[in-house]
């Protein structure tokens, strides 16, 4: 029977490791100064290195070589032994399949005899998280008082289910998912070795398939060269069922074009190709994520043609940032979702579909219209004082003196705007184009600041409250970030270039009351009947 490609090549030095140099280096000078310690953790993803490296230090502890900088030597009969499986002292045990506390027992048993090949005897535990609860505690003493002879070597993929008394007993090492260009690097080797004719295009379309796991991109290659024919990218997206890129731009430009009949023909037309539905979605959340990298300046984590990367600078500019994020969610969420559906391209089609109907940015703020009818039948008043306004209701038949006090509530931070503050009324049919010229607001105001058309990129709703726009925020971070004189200042002045209308800005943290029943039909939330609309009364009859 052919030996598998992932275990005729596992490391069998050190310098063989793919990946993790940070894990490699402390353990070989552990093993130089001879202080190795008695516990050891490592934990990350399958497929990383883990089994492999504790199974490269059992060999180094037991090498033969006089010089410990060489361990292990690969040469000696002791690690001759442990490369052919037939060391007695080098125990590996499934913790999936030996859960239980009488299994620890016996294992506790059993460890007070001296080894009998090398120096020390080697326990590797995989999977330990399977352990019970009783096997952990029975364990435990063992872990912090060995005997000299021996050595644990704890290995899991799922870190957070170790006890944090099991934990403090051992040295713990992170393993890394091993980067795109390294594991495609491994791969030309493999391939020069076994005479493998392959693609440099089907080699990475395998690395990025196998997501940091070296292990699942070896297993990839020899399921592929199994077909006997050259690896090339057609048939290496054949094998795998994944999709062109081609297809992946243009269900993009389908998301782009707001067309959700070219995008259902697009993913009717991948699957019967041959592709998979979850690796599809995989693809497309992949090319998105990526877009959004592009779109925050982060263009060199993109693994990516240089004319792939320019079309990827030209659609980032024209998509929203928050619009990329509700695309990568509706399609993430499809990757778990297809593995329960009865229909392989429904949850596909149910992510394009809402992709399509997502607010785009022009509607994606609500503008929410609060009016007072005394202050919009009032002339223009003069500029706002710093004072703060009385929180008692404005009656209709209150004087313009009080008027004036109402709409004079305003940040001490702001700066007190010289020109006079436009009537209401005027106020009230700028916020009425607000919404449909927000993307021009907002593209005036980058142009002076990224940071604050982020934050106004963030707006939860708009209300015209008491002779300001009042820009609200879904928490109070966000609202202390934007609430500076500077940003208010820009954005004041940004809708006075648009708009041609200077209004004071401030801003507010609107929750589920403020911008929600009570904002939509336009009634104060602050006032009683907001309150009572809050506590689950009902409007009959409004003025």
């Amino acid at each position: 029977m052919t030996q598998a490609l992932y275990r005729k090549w596992r490391p069998r030095k050190w310098d063989q490791v793919v990946g993790q140099e940070h894990i490699v280096q402390t353990l070989r000078n552990a093993i130089a100064t001879d202080r190795v310690g008695h516990a050891y953790l490592f934990a990350g993803p399958r497929g990383t290195g883990k089994t492999t490296t504790a199974r490269l230090l059992a060999k180094a502890v037991n090498c033969l070589s006089p010089d410990l900088e060489n361990r292990p030597c690969d040469e000696c009969a002791n690690c001759m032994a442990v490369n052919e499986g037939r060391f007695m002292d080098l125990m590996e045990i499934d913790a999936a399949s030996n859960t239980s506390v009488e299994d620890v027992r016996d294992l506790r048993d059993k460890i007070n005899f001296a080894p009998s090949e090398g120096h020390f005897k080697v326990y590797i535990i995989d999977e330990v998280h399977m352990l019970s609860t009783a096997a952990f505690n029975a364990l435990l003493k063992t872990l912090e008082e060995p005997p000299a002879h021996a050595i644990f070597i704890l290995a899991t993929t799922e870190v957070h289910k170790i006890p944090a008394t099991v934990l403090s007993r051992c040295q713990r090492h992170e393993f890394r998912r091993i980067p795109v260009m390294e594991i495609v690097a491994t791969l030309k080797k493999l391939c020069a070795a076994e005479k493998i004719d392959a693609d440099e295009e089907a080699l990475i379309l395998i690395a990025r398939q196998a997501t940091g796991a070296m292990r699942d991109a070896i297993s990839l290659l020899d399921q592929l060269a199994s077909t006997g024919e050259k690896i090339d990218l057609e048939l290496t997206q054949q094998v795998l069922g994944t999709a062109t890129n081609q297809t992946v731009l243009d269900l993009y430009s389908a998301l782009q074009q707001n067309d959700s009949s070219a995008g259902l023909e697009t993913i009717h037309r991948a699957l019967d190709g041959g592709s998979d539905p979850r690796q599809f979605a995989r693809q497309m959340v992949e090319y998105l994520r990526n877009l959004l990298l592009v779109k925050m300046g982060n263009d060199d984590q993109v693994d990516a043609g240089k004319e792939m990367k320019e079309m990827m600078r030209s659609q980032a500019k024209m998509q929203d940032t928050t619009v990329l994020l509700e695309w990568i969610r509706l399609f993430n969420q499809t990757i778990t979702d297809t593995r329960t559906s009865w229909q392989p391209s429904l949850a596909l089609e149910m992510a394009l579909v809402q992709a399509v109907a997502a607010p785009t940015v022009s509607n994606s703020v609500p503008v929410v219209v609060r009016s007072n009818r005394a202050a919009v039948q009032t002339p223009p008043v003069a500029a706002p004082q710093t004072h703060t306004a009385p929180k008692e209701p404005v009656a209709k038949e209150t004087a313009p003196q009080q008027v004036q006090k109402t709409v004079e509530a305003k940040p001490a931070e702001v700066e007190t705007p010289t020109e006079t503050v436009a009537p209401l009324a005027e106020l009230n049919l700028s916020v009425q184009k607000l919404q449909e010229n927000w993307g021009s607001i907002r593209a005036e105001v980058k142009r002076v600041s990224p940071q604050t058309e982020a934050l106004l990129n963030s707006t939860k709703s708009l209300q015209i409250k008491e002779g300001y726009l009042v820009i609200g925020y879904s928490s109070e971070i966000l609202k202390s970030k934007m609430d500076t004189a500077d940003n208010l200042s820009l954005t004041q002045d940004a809708i006075l270039k648009v708009l041609g209308v200077k209004v004071p800005v401030k801003c507010s943290v609107v929750g589920a009351k403020a911008g929600g029943v009570t904002g939509d039909m336009g009634v104060d939330a602050d006032g009683i009947v907001g309150a009572a609309l809050n506590l689950g009364g009902k409007l009959v009859h409004r003025e």
